[in-house]
């Protein structure tokens, strides 16, 4: 296979290198010569876990985002850093404000619970378990670092596509001080966000930061349909039309904050502990029905698509049902506790290091996914989970004056997740099913059905990382990881609650019980109660050997793997069907291989840095969604989205980093990502008979743009005794599949093309302590989708990107530096 990777990592370098070779060595930008000019400021990373490295002689692909990025970016979460970062894609699961990130042609599309996600997320070197709430706010960040490729040795659990490593501001020791800051935007958006460090000793400080943040949405509930065209005559609803009342959709409502404490007793021992708060009561997402109207999709047949045509944002819908548990006008609740311990002690040529975290996270997510509000619930769910991580990191890092250093390690991670939900069905009895089965025309949206699952993981790795200089150009290095992960699964199909006790007791509705979760009792309710249980055990590694060629000039050829485990589905049995040891079986482990050779270059004594790496890397049993179809008991049958081993592919690409100091005042930066990836074969056996039943081999991969990039301009000035900051920001991404719909090519999801522009103009005092900050974002007010599902032969749920918004941003800091 090395052997394969290296021919085809040689075509593709001799045509792209030398573009990249001569945007490298360029010494003029626009007519303006880089000489006499400032240096670029120095980034540093902790990309190889032991020490603190100039991210220019670092052997691998990293991105280093500051917090002054982060400032002039102002983003709303993020995703928003995608920007920055060549062949990184952020996107969002259709109805749900969860991360959808891809790297190098892969990436999570679902919001399936057990799922873990292609690109990992840490904060504070803590895995964040699932993307439901991987989208934090973006407030007292120190730096993230974006390592793109697979991460098969150093960062936590394994991932195939990378990492985004976010780091926060830690307490500082002798300093007392006060940030207050307060931002409002279009759509009835404010912010407050305030930070504080007190020094308590000389060696004990703590640090409070905490945001708040409301908003009334972009989305309109403004749908139509009808005039309706129900299989039952004696629907109630059958030849009405209806739509929305245009109140405001998708607003936000969020409570977040970090209280740590750092203790220094000596200079050889740190310890930082911290709580975090997350209390996110926004509104639930709204989509729009996205449905074409030329596809052969039920909800055509039935009259329910009317708004293709109008602006997307405009025709959102909730349905606001309350009973029968849907608490859908409470919005969507996810509520975080963490508690966090972060230890350091430097012991001669050591330094041990303690990661201890136990997280909790509940989510109730009710929605409506048709993106209609009528003429009932056509398809209602509440998802609610109960999830509890815990993690425990060691590692022991050399810090030898010699040409050999390494890092060993053990790391553990448990995860417990209780999942429920309870889904309202009514355009069944639009198709007569109502009736045929039960005698009552709207039997099924007054009767929901619940499904419930649960899945305790445990993860245990050892690891080993290092590296030797053979002289002072050539440096070799290496790592491996050995992972045993273990999951057990526990589950029941979806049943009417009626049904819990294994008959039909008329007595026994979602109105009797309390909560969700509470059907989540497998002892009490064992009726149905399916178990299996897997364990996975799998070795990764990586091999670089890098070449200083000047102070200037540092290239590496990198080989890695990088594995992401097998996963059981939270939606198996959700056609009403019985679950079988074949469709509960979880997938087997996704493997990524890749090869990867960088150049990181300085120019013009240190004004100009281009970065260029070219990378190659083979996906074998890729775990990809598609929407299985069952027959179900009612006579009809049913559409479920799975997720199976239904891929191999191939990517391979281009990406480049760049930045100048045009003038002391003038700053241009920007990335490019070129991206080829193709199937070598999709096949899925998606109704679980043994044969594979679908073949997308020739299709485009998913998640996978062929072409990013973004530019930045930043002009600095004095203004009023202080700086004056202009920044404009244009990012282009290419169109790409989201989610494969079984109908047709023509139909599936899709992201949109689109090239987005933003600025800011921001206003820092002499001192520092103040400024002001105006900005735009998407300022052609360009929509675009951002996540799409292909519903089987039903329907489309469309989810779209902000409209043009804007706003200003205040803030000053009392006491400290």
């Amino acid at each position: 296979m090395i052997s394969q990777f290296k021919a085809k990592q040689r075509r593709f370098t001799a045509k792209t290198l030398p573009l990249a070779l001569a945007m490298a060595s360029a010494p003029m930008i626009g007519g303006v010569s880089l000489s006499a000019v400032a240096q670029l400021e120095e980034v540093l990373v902790t990309a190889n876990r032991r020490s603190v490295t100039d991210v220019q002689t670092t052997a691998v692909s990293v991105s280093a985002i500051t917090t002054n990025d982060i400032d002039k970016l102002s983003p709303r979460d993020l995703g928003d850093i995608a920007t920055l970062v060549p062949n990184f894609s952020a996107a969002k699961p259709a109805g749900f404000n969860a991360a959808s990130f891809a790297m190098r042609g892969v990436g999570q599309t679902s919001i399936i619970v057990y799922q873990d996600p292609q690109v990992g997320v840490t904060v504070d070197d803590f895995v964040i378990p699932h993307i439901q709430s991987q989208l934090l706010e973006m407030f007292d960040i120190e730096q993230i670092e974006v390592l793109r490729g697979p991460q098969g040795t150093l960062f936590g659990k394994n991932t195939t596509g990378g990492v985004v490593n976010v780091k926060t501001k830690r307490p500082v020791l002798n300093e007392n001080s006060l940030e207050v800051q307060g931002k409002i935007e279009n759509y009835g958006r404010h912010e407050t966000r305030i930070a504080g460090n007190l020094a308590v000793t000389d060696t004990l400080a703590l640090r409070a930061a905490g945001l708040y943040m409301k908003s009334d949405g972009f989305w309109k509930a403004g749908s139509e349909y009808g005039p309706v065209t129900a299989f039952d005559p004696n629907h109630p609803a059958l030849g009405t039309t209806g739509g929305g009342d245009g109140r405001d959709l998708g607003g936000d409502d969020t409570i977040s904050g970090r209280l740590k404490a750092l203790w220094e007793p000596t200079p050889n021992f740190t310890a930082m502990a911290q709580y975090e708060i997350i209390r996110d009561n926004g509104d639930s997402p709204p989509v729009a029905n996205g449905t074409p109207l030329d596809a052969p999709v039920v909800f055509n047949l039935l009259g329910l698509t009317k708004d293709v045509g109008r602006d997307p944002l405009d025709v959102g819908a909730v349905t606001n049902r309350d009973d029968l548990l849907m608490n859908m006008s409470n919005g969507h609740q996810v509520d975080v506790d963490g508690f966090y311990l972060n230890m350091d002690w430097e012991v001669g040529d050591y330094t041990l290091s303690s990661v201890t975290g136990l997280r909790k996270q509940e989510s109730e997510l009710p929605s409506t996914y048709t993106g209609e509000a009528g003429p009932n619930s056509l398809f209602d769910a509440n998802r609610v989970d109960d999830r509890e991580t815990f993690q425990q990191e060691l590692r022991l890092a050399s810090n030898f004056s010699g040409p050999f250093n390494y890092v060993l390690g053990g790391f553990y991670q448990e995860d417990e997740t209780t999942f429920c939900v309870v889904q309202i069905l009514g355009f069944l009895d639009l198709l007569g099913v109502g009736s045929s089965a039960f005698g009552d025309p709207t039997f099924w949206d007054n009767n929901p059905q619940v499904m419930c699952n649960q899945q305790k993981a445990d993860n245990w790795a050892v690891f080993a990382d290092g590296s030797y200089d053979i002289d002072d150009k050539w440096t070799i290095s290496g790592g491996i990881r050995y992972t045993n992960e273990r999951k057990r699964w526990t589950g029941r199909n979806q049943v009417f609650f009626q049904q819990l006790n294994g008959g039909f007791d008329p007595t026994l509705t979602a109105d009797t019980f309390n909560e969700v979760l509470d059907a989540a009792d497998f002892d009490k309710y064992s009726t149905g109660v399916f178990r299996d249980s897997k364990t996975w055990k799998e070795p990764t590694w990586r091999l670089t050997l890098s070449h200083t060629f000047s102070d200037d000039h540092f290239a590496y050829l990198n080989y890695s793997r990088g594995f992401k485990s097998g996963a059981y589905n939270d939606q198996t049995g959700s056609s009403g069907t019985v679950i079988t040891a074949r469709s509960a079986a979880p997938t087997d482990p996704e493997i990524a291989d890749s090869l990867e050779l960088g150049l990181k270059s300085t120019y013009l004594d240190g004004r100009m840095r281009v970065n260029v790496a070219t990378f190659y890397a083979e996906y074998s049993d890729a775990q990809r969604d598609l929407v299985a179809e069952f027959d179900n008991p009612f006579g009809g049958s049913f559409q479920e989205t799975r997720f199976f081993n239904a891929a191999d592919l191939t990517s391979y690409g281009l990406e480049v980093e760049a930045s100048a100091l045009v003038t002391s005042n003038f700053t241009l930066r920007g990335n490019l990502g070129y991206l080829h990836s193709e199937y070598d074969q999709f096949l899925a056996d998606t109704n679980f008979d043994g044969v594979d039943n679908v073949d997308l081999t020739n299709e485009d991969v998913n998640r996978a743009p062929e072409w990013q990039w973004g530019l930045d301009a930043i002009y600095n000035h004095t203004f009023m005794n202080g700086d004056l900051d202009w920044v404009a920001n244009v990012t282009y991404e290419d169109e790409a599949i989201f989610v494969y719909s079984n109908v047709a090519p023509e139909y599936h999801g899709m992201t949109d093309e689109r090239t987005l522009v933003n600025a800011s103009v921001t206003y820092t005092s002499a001192d520092e302590r103040f400024f002001a900050r105006v900005y735009g974002r998407n300022l052609t007010d360009k929509r675009y989708r951002v996540g799409e599902l292909p519903v089987a032969d039903l329907w489309t749920m469309s989810y779209y990107g902000a409209p043009r918004t804007y706003g200003l941003e205040v803030g000053y800091k009392f006491g400290g530096r």
